[in-house]
């Protein structure tokens, strides 16, 4: 049983937005569904940090969502900034349930245990003035719920974000003071993409003593990457 993860998706199977307009992107469809079927096994699982579907709204990201259910593993899922179908948990849940998708389980505010990790986690955000700065506040609030929900269970607390909480000379102090509170070790993210992570705003490596990754789907060649 091994844990995986990849980022950023960005599945278009009933709306008119593919990635494939961008560089590095062609057939990134199949080529996720080739990849994930020869790395992931049944018995493993995979953490999606966010941007999943173009969708905008719950119902049409329901062929995105059977795309990924059909997929091996367990999928677990948190939101990410273009994920503009997200609703409620209840209605999340709700619609999981009445569509048979199984395989997956959204995580918002809480944690799940995958054999000796406790995966836990939230969007975040970036610094864009004052407006921001209360997003960053609350995000701040989710990821200790959901950290304080990890440790409960046991293991490794492993943080999944979507934003990067350091990015070029950013260092995002409300995210990172969370992590560094409860002596998390590990954080994966997406968001970057392109230009961004060769020019170095995609940090990866050891910031006081936790090791960042970036697990975007085209920063990994849509390869799911091997956590666990």
């Amino acid at each position: 049983m091994s844990l995986f993860t990849i980022a950023d998706l960005h599945l278009s199977l009933s709306t008119d937005k593919s990635m494939e307009i961008f560089k590095g992107w062609e057939n990134y469809t199949e080529k996720i569904e080739k990849n994930w079927n020869d790395a992931v096994s049944v018995s493993d699982t995979v953490v999606i940090p966010g941007d999943i579907s173009w969708a905008m709204k719950l119902e049409q990201a329901e062929a995105d969502l059977r795309f990924i259910h059909n997929l091996p593993g367990k999928k677990l899922i948190f939101k990410g900034n273009h994920d503009l179908w997200w609703q409620t948990m209840s209605k999340l849940n709700a619609f999981l349930s009445d569509k048979g998708f199984d395989s997956i389980e959204f995580l918002h505010n809480s944690a799940k245990r995958v054999g000796d990790i406790a995966v836990c986690g939230t969007r975040g955000w970036f610094y864009d003035g004052e407006a921001s700065k209360k997003v960053i506040l609350r995000e701040a609030g989710r990821l200790e719920a959901s950290i304080k929900s990890a440790t409960a269970l046991g293991g490794e607390p492993v943080v999944f974000l979507h934003y990067p909480p350091i990015a070029g000379d950013l260092v995002v102090d409300e995210i990172m003071q969370v992590m560094l509170d409860y002596k998390i070790k590990r954080c994966y993210y997406g968001h970057i993409h392109g230009v961004s992570f060769k020019s170095r705003r995609a940090f990866e490596g050891d910031y006081k003593g936790i090791d960042f990754k970036l697990i975007s789907a085209d920063y990994i060649k849509f390869m799911p990457f091997k956590v666990n």
